[in-house]
């Protein structure tokens, strides 16, 4: 009792001080958004780029500006001549389901191998028949080109991106999504299971869960973790500044007794399921207890999203990020993470499935009022073990049993560090800065790490830093990525199966008698998906691709159409709800209706077959 009461005095000090005024941002930049995807190494996405294959018919053509700069990816050598035991290999359009490739701490360190990079398919190569396109381990050396992942190129074209930016430690998700929010994997207690792979002298090497005690929807039979410590959530509160982490899957698909269960689960672009929409390691802010929402609570209303007065205590669901953008409200900062199918990771999700969420999330937020003061940040939590041909620089050194970069116990000399088990920077991963202030068709060079968008965050508002020997000290700045000074980047509208341009439409909608604007654009309401065929009961409905003639905030409306089974909508005013498909097994109508700021509506259909196993 006197834990839990602890645990609750520290959420209601943050209420006090938020009567007063936040502090402006010291850019134009009012609104961060980061996209925080899944288990993708630099070469994995941008190998070869600017230059796409261009030899498939039935995969999207890509053809870069005379003018893009050149990054630093596969040419020459490392192409046909590569010192690992296999080559890297083009992987195509139709090979987007691979398998999850080994990412463990030890692991990658060993297939760096003192900085030679030539040990990937022994040490964190990983093959099943069902996944690794018959070459077996070699898969880890796969890489994807524009014909394939073609939206990331499309906005590194039209926007900013860095081809120097690394995990900020070896190893797997946990770690990268602890590194986004606090600069820091030290400071873990172990509350249940083993610390071997989990823990290493204090600091997070794996995937240990959320400790019970934080988080209904943990994985019970794994090992758990409570983090101390600051997080940015603790900056931002003390600073009166709205904010909030949104996850595919969080809001419960049940509670009995006060207690959530997270059971929403989707198929991949293949068919096969992904596994349940929430990840409970993938949500960092889970392991700290005075930014834990423990039993999965929604808001009370889309105006307290982002609030200190919600009782969620700043965690949610994804639906509720579009249902407030919608509503016009958009935190400060936003941090957006997938359900499971859309978060890219191999091994369960997939290139096309994440492009459909990108896409789709970053054309809703360009068509909002506010994307003129917005800067949205891509980034990934690891590599997934893909092959990178780049040696990061050891600026935490460690001397652990789990260290191996250098041989057996070594990561550079890590006896002189206050903190060991953080052996980093780790592999290079993408890293996009989408945002009118972003410079356009630009490589940044500069290095940088997770931690750089905590430090971006702190300097924006003047949080400052985390301490305690937090990453975030050292992390190398974002600001080459923006032009504060002129916001030159135009909104770029993708479709999202293709990642290629839209052309706006020739229709419009009648304006009111005098009003001179002129619009290419129309209000359209687009609802997915079509025809689908589920296995499960909780599906989620996809509106986002729906269009404003004048690229604003539009209305939603989603309700059970003509002849349906008997259904329940959840954020049935969002982009995005969630539906339980209550009537059995049959055919189920969702009617989604749209409404411009003119009264202009637009109506669509999605469909879907309940098969019950």
């Amino acid at each position: 009792m006197k834990r839990t009461l602890a645990i609750l005095g520290t959420l209601l000090v943050p209420a006090a001080v938020w009567a007063q005024s936040p502090p402006a941002p010291t850019t134009p930049i009012q609104h961060v958004v980061v996209i925080f995807q899944e288990n993708v190494s630099y070469d994995h996405y941008f190998a070869t780029y600017p230059n796409a294959l261009n030899k498939i018919a039935t995969e999207p053509v890509f053809t870069a500006s005379p003018n893009t700069p050149a990054a630093n990816g596969l040419s020459g050598a490392l192409l046909t001549a590569n010192p690992n035991s296999a080559q890297p290999v083009r992987l195509t359009r139709a090979q987007a389901v691979t398998c999850d490739q080994n990412h463990a701490y030890t692991a990658e360190q060993q297939a760096y191998d003192n900085g030679l990079m030539d040990k990937f398919p022994e040490m964190v190569g990983s093959s099943s028949a069902s996944c690794d396109i018959g070459i077996g381990t070699a898969v880890v050396m796969g890489y994807y080109d524009g014909n394939t992942v073609t939206a990331l190129w499309n906005y590194a074209q039209n926007f900013a991106m860095s081809d120097n930016s690394f995990s900020t430690t070896f190893g797997p998700s946990t770690p990268g999504a602890l590194h986004l929010i606090s600069g820091q994997t030290h400071g873990a207690t172990l509350v249940s299971g083993s610390a071997s792979g989990n823990v290493s002298s204090g600091s997070v090497i794996g995937d240990p869960r959320p400790a019970l005690a934080l988080d209904d929807c943990t994985i019970k039979t794994a090992a758990q973790v409570q983090m101390s410590g600051k997080n940015v959530g603790d900056l931002l509160n003390a600073k009166g500044l709205t904010w909030g982490w949104f996850q595919g899957g969080f809001r419960p698909s049940s509670v009995s007794g006060g207690t959530a269960t997270c059971g929403t689960s989707h198929n991949n672009v293949s068919g096969a399921s992904a596994g349940t929409d929430y990840i409970p390691h993938h949500e960092p802010f889970q392991y700290y207890p005075q930014t834990a929402n423990i039993h999965h609570v929604p808001p009370t209303s889309v105006a307290a999203v982002g609030t200190a007065a919600d009782v969620t205590n700043h965690q949610y669901d994804l639906t509720d990020f579009f249902g407030a953008l919608a509503a016009n409200n958009l935190p400060a900062v936003s941090y957006l993470k997938a359900a499971a199918y859309q978060d890219g990771h191999a091994g369960y999700s997939d290139p096309l499935d994440e492009q459909t969420f990108l896409v789709n999330t970053i054309n809703t937020i360009m068509r909002s009022p506010f994307w003129s003061s917005t800067a949205i940040i891509i980034a990934y939590d690891d590599s997934d073990g893909w092959y990178d041909h780049v040696m990061p620089p050891i600026v935490s050194p460690s001397s652990t049993a789990d260290d191996a970069l250098a041989g057996a116990g070594s990561c550079g000399q890590g006896t002189k560090n206050a903190y060991q088990g953080r052996c980093g920077y780790g592999p290079r991963q993408p890293l996009l800065v989408i945002s009118p202030y972003a410079k356009v068709n630009y490589v940044d060079h500069n290095t940088t790490d997770q931690s750089s968008i905590l430090r971006f965050i702190e300097d924006n508002w003047n949080l400052g830093r985390i301490g305690d020997n937090s990453m975030d000290a050292v992390a190398g700045s974002l600001n080459g990525m923006f032009n504060f000074s002129s916001p030159n980047a135009a909104a770029l509208f993708l479709d999202p199966t293709t990642g290629t341009s839209t052309p706006p439409t020739a229709v419009q909608p009648t304006l009111p008698t005098g009003n001179a604007t002129s619009s290419t654009q129309t209000t359209s309401a687009v609802a997915y998906p079509k025809a689908a065929t589920v296995t499960v009961s909780a599906i989620q409905l996809d509106g986002a691709a729906s269009t404003s003639y004048d690229r604003k905030a539009l209305r939603y409306t989603w309700s059970l159409g003509p002849g349906s089974f008997a259904a329940t909508i959840t954020g049935g005013n969002t982009p995005t709800p969630t539906v339980q498909l209550t009537g059995g097994a049959g055919n189920y109508a969702f009617l989604l209706t749209v409404t411009d700021d003119l009264g202009n509506t637009s109506t669509d259909v999605a469909t879907v077959t309940y098969a019950t196993h």
